[in-house]
């Protein structure tokens, strides 16, 4: 069976909140955040640095509080606070399967820009 892989959440023109090189690793994104989108605890996920133009694959971890996005270990190294990134999620479907992905389109705040 063919498969595909295909956008399934972005968070366009996120804010960097906070970040810690001595960490494990990861992206720290907003529980309401990652609800709105779909995007699960530990899920792959690609980030795209507007300000300087890093590109890195890390994974989601839930944060309790709203409206922040952290940059850990390794990734702390590709953006400093106040870079606005794009935070996607991909996924593979089968060829015949359609998917509308979630676009959140954020403000500076990083909530949601109505």
């Amino acid at each position: 069976m063919m498969h595909k892989t295909t956008l399934w959440a972005k968070l366009h023109n996120a804010t960097v909140t906070h970040k810690a090189i001595e960490y494990d690793g990861s992206c720290g994104i907003s529980k309401s955040l990652m609800k709105t989108a779909g995007i699960d605890e530990f899920e792959q996920l690609h980030v795209y640095n507007i300000n300087n133009g890093a590109r890195f694959i890390t994974y989601a971890i839930p944060l309790a509080q709203d409206g922040q996005v952290h940059l850990y270990g390794a990734a702390a190294r590709c953006g400093e606070i106040g870079d606005r990134v794009i935070i996607v999620a991909y996924r593979s479907i089968t060829a015949n399967e359609q998917l509308i992905p979630k676009v959140l389109h954020l403000q500076q705040d990083n909530t949601l820009n109505q």
